[in-house]
């Protein structure tokens, strides 16, 4: 039978995991009072008997030491009561940390199994059934539960449990799962009824199981039940939900008929995403003006579909369009419109407009869903945001909103993107106590983190961990491992690893293989990376250009020009289509050999095969004309590239710029950086560093005939030695200047403020701090960062301190990192007030506006990585996978 598919450990027995801050009931020292089990059981069934018995304080202080065995001994006392039975199961369910989660409750309900409490068994089958309708994995663990009761003692449930769980399973979309349940009730005997016929239709229907649907249809007809509006609704939804759109529109044809069953807004709503789905949008639109055409209004969810389906499309203009349409009609958007809003501007990286939106939401007094909250913080994540991304995840868990485990991925993932791994894995320690059990994707995410920051030990013990639990490695782990190893020129380690994925039977991907292909070229084992390749081609698990291209790469960069002829005639050979970077490859080898001209011809190959030059193909030529002096044509080259809608970027200008300043011609150098503002493009450092180093030689060389001047620095001077010779005079030189070919001077001036800064010169670049204040201008994260990172190098955190505060008062928005130093610093020290005041500044500056979301969160943000932590933790994950309660 299909349920037992489903089966679970059996729950009567020790649980396989419980939320990892929970201890045995044994040990109650954390009571008022030390008091014996027998005790606890006798005070709350006494106290449960009073008026109003959920508002006693005394039953408050017992309630974090209620199992669900004492639970069952509870209501075992009051058996002849079943309201009264079923109100405190209910209460000790949200109250009790040891009932929280489905294991513990089904573990409750095995308990009033064994003493045959069938009639309050019914009551809480329904209240379980209720609570899990939002969750497959829940109601599934319920089923297999049943099932296991059904066997061990007998428990047979009743016609309202059957109805209420063929409900729960259509509304999952668990069709099958529906017809299993279906079967069980026939052969217990019950009848049943045209409204359990319905859920049945639906479930199957969701599933896009519309034969199986029909075929029930059929029979609720013979039984007498009429073909009505809402059977034919979900037919419709069935044909959408298997594509066949066609024969959904033939359906909706015959309910509209004289004698048909009618329709409703529902169908034309479910008609409309069916349409949507297929990418038939005209359509779906005409269908959406028919609806109000033949009086049905469109609902909400009408509107929602539709304003996904705009933003599936990036068409955000349509979408917000028709949120103003909807709401002018009177139609109020609702969690969902929001969350697709919210969701498509994450995306597309617009998180002030998706925090506004979210917070309309609130305003609006919606509660978002975890799909809305983890959008959000995934895109806080991205940003670095990591303050707001747990201002999110406090705020959601005071909504009665709990984090699931893809919650924490995000937040894991954002760790690890700003290279703090560790806090990536500390974050396991909220995870567990929070009843969640890590995934696969949980420890791929910290394996790629530490993999990433070189930190191979603590990667391979996190692999150690996964497996430890019945986790296996998937080709994700195993590639992070090769990948970085291969960087890091380890190959024959990269070799046991892919050894290693041999044996365990896990497909070696064409990832994987180019990765080795690219450490060996990089490390000069050409001949092994050749024969890797052939083994490639010979499996035909080499689907692209991509190991082509890094042999191109490599003899274009050793000037073999013969050798890179033949690998594209191979290349060619084996039906590999060759891609913009293959030719960027090319391209390159011929400016390295200093044929220009050749290369010049390349980029006009290019254009006619279909596979027009990119910025990088372009600076590499731009590159090679600039090192044969032939600068003109350069510039040249810069005009095509914006003819062909290449806009040149600070790399391309970079080097024009170097080439004059090289040649002498700095008046010349500084008229590109005129071109570069005008076309959009902002400076770089490299640019900065090359026209200091410029001035600098000129003034060493004393001369006033720029053609001819030549000085100590070149264009390539150290930016560390530079700022060591430079003086004030020199800093405001720049300055000035690059205002005067109309740029914007901010980058200029924190270009210049950090390596004053790094190089020890504070006072320089306090004066160039208050001159960039008083210009209106406000200095970045990094300038800040650099200071005060200066400070605390010095142990000097009162000035630290006084320098985030003027930073501050200047405008200025700075990341955690710099406040993390300063906190962690003054806590050394014992100055506990001015760490707690600056942690207050913290989040005030962060922009924080429900502070007291982000406080249980804040130590751990802010306090220091102790690797011996994550050890331990390591360790107790270990111990679930020996069936062990670790306690935390």
């Amino acid at each position: 039978m299909l349920l037992r598919a489903f089966r679970l450990q059996p729950l009567s027995q020790k649980p396989h995991f419980r939320a990892p801050h929970l201890q045995s009931l044994t040990t109650l020292s954390t009571a008022p009072h030390t008091v014996s089990v027998n005790d606890i059981v006798v005070s709350v069934s006494s106290l449960i008997k009073k008026p109003n018995w959920q508002k006693n304080s005394r039953l408050g202080n017992l309630v974090s030491h209620l199992s669900p065995h004492l639970v069952s001994r509870i209501i075992a006392s009051h058996s002849g009561d079943v309201p009264l039975c079923l109100n405190f199961f209910k209460w000790a369910c949200q109250n009790s940390t040891c009932c929280y989660d489905i294991n513990s409750r089904i573990q409750l309900l095995h308990f009033l199994a064994s003493d045959n409490l069938w009639g309050v068994m019914h009551k809480v089958l329904i209240f379980l059934i209720k609570e899990c309708c939002s969750s497959q994995d829940d109601v599934l663990k319920l089923i297999c539960a049943v099932e296991e009761m059904r066997e061990n003692v007998g428990f047979r449930i009743n016609y309202p449990c059957y109805s209420m769980l063929l409900m729960c399973l259509a509304k999952l979309d668990l069709g099958l799962i529906a017809f299993s349940v279906f079967k069980r009730m026939l052969e217990d005997g019950f009848v049943v009824s045209e409204m359990d016929y319905r859920m049945i239709v639906n479930a199957l229907c969701k599933n896009g199981f519309v034969q199986a649907a029909e075929m029930f249809v059929s029979r609720a007809l013979k039984l007498g039940f009429a073909l009505d509006v809402h059977i034919c609704t979900s037919l419709v939804l069935g044909n959408c939900r298997a594509r066949e759109v066609g024969d959904a529109l033939k359906v909706f044809a015959l309910m509209s008929e004289e004698d048909g069953c009618g329709v409703n807004s529902v169908t034309y709503t479910i008609l409309v995403h069916g349409l949507c789905e297929v990418g038939r949008l005209d359509e779906a639109f005409r269908l959406k003006e028919e609806m109000s055409k033949n009086g049905y209004k469109p609902s909400t969810h009408t509107y929602t579909v539709l304003i996904k389906a705009m933003c599936d499309k990036g068409l955000m203009n349509r979408a917000f369009g028709l949120l103003d349409e909807m709401m002018k009609k009177g139609c109020k958007p609702n969690v969902y419109t929001y969350t697709v809003l919210v969701d498509m501007l994450c995306i597309e990286g617009k998180i002030e407009e998706a925090n506004g939106m979210f917070r309309k939401m609130l305003k609006d007094k919606l509660n978002p869903g975890i799909v809305t909250y983890n959008a959000l913080i995934n895109c806080y994540c991205k940003e670095g945001c990591v303050v707001l991304a747990f201002e999110l995840l406090g705020l959601m868990e005071r909504r009665q909103c709990k984090p699931n485990i893809r919650t924490y991925n995000e937040l894991m993932e954002g760790f690890c993107n700003i290279g703090r791994p560790h806090k990536a894995v500390a974050l396991l320690r909220k995870v567990m106590n929070n009843g969640l059990f890590p995934t696969g994707v949980t420890f791929n995410i910290l394996i790629s983190g530490f993999c990433r920051a070189g930190q191979l030990t603590m990667a391979f013990k996190i692999l150690h961990s996964m497996s430890s639990i019945g986790l296996e490695p998937d080709q994700f782990s195993y590639t992070a491992f090769i990948d970085s190893l291969c960087k890091m020129g380890r190959l024959e380690l990269a070799g046991v690893f892919l050894g290693l994925v041999i044996k365990k039977g896990i497909p070696v991907d064409e990832v994987m293989l180019t990765a080795l292909i690219h450490g060996y070229c990089k490390t000069g084992k050409c001949r092994y990376a050749l024969m890797l390749m052939e083994e490639m081609v010979k499996d035909g698990c080499l689907t692209g250009p991509h190991a082509f291209n890094i042999f191109l790469d490599v003899l274009g960069k050793e000037v073999k020009l013969v050798e890179e002829n033949a690998m594209l005639g191979k290349m060619l050979k084996h039906g590999a289509v060759p891609s913009v970077v293959t030719y960027t490859s090319l391209v390159d080898g011929l400016c390295r050999a200093g044929d220009t001209a050749t290369s010049l011809e390349m980029l006009e190959l290019m254009k006619q095969v279909g596979c027009p030059p990119n910025i990088y193909t372009y600076t590499i030529v731009i590159n090679g004309l600039c090192r044969s002096g032939k600068m003109e044509d350069a510039e040249n080259l810069v005009v095509e590239m914006r003819r062909a809608a290449v806009s040149p970027n600070s790399i391309t200008y970079a080097l024009l710029i170097k080439s004059y300043v090289a040649a002498g011609r700095l008046d010349r150098a500084f008229e590109i950086v005129r071109t570069m503002f005008l076309d959009g493009c902002r400076p770089n450092n490299q640019i900065y560093s090359a026209l200091l180093a410029g001035i600098l030689a000129l003034e060493n060389a004393g001369l006033n005939d720029q053609s001819s001047s030549r000085g100590k620095f070149s264009v390539d001077s150290s930016s560390n030695l530079l700022f060591m010779e430079i003086g004030i005079y020199q800093a405001f030189q720049l300055l000035h200047r690059i205002t005067d070919c109309g740029c914007d001077p901010s980058d200029a001036y924190s270009f210049l403020i950090i390596g004053l800064s790094r190089t020890g010169r504070i006072q320089e670049a306090d004066i160039l701090v208050q001159q960039m204040v008083s210009n209106g201008l406000t200095p970045n994260n990094d300038t800040c960062a650099s200071m005060i990172t200066h400070f605390c190098r010095c142990d000097d955190y009162t000035s630290a301190l006084e320098w985030i505060k003027r930073f501050v008062v200047y405008g200025c928005v700075l990341s955690i990192d710099p406040y993390c130093s300063v906190i962690i610093g003054l806590r050394r020290e014992g100055r506990i007030k001015e760490a707690e005041s600056l942690i207050s500044d913290l989040l005030s500056n962060a922009g924080v506006e429900d502070q007291r979301a982000v406080l249980p969160y804040l130590d751990f943000l802010v306090k220091g990585e102790e690797h011996c932590q994550f050890l331990e933790l390591l360790k107790l994950i270990e111990q679930m996978g020996c069936k062990e309660r670790p306690v935390m």
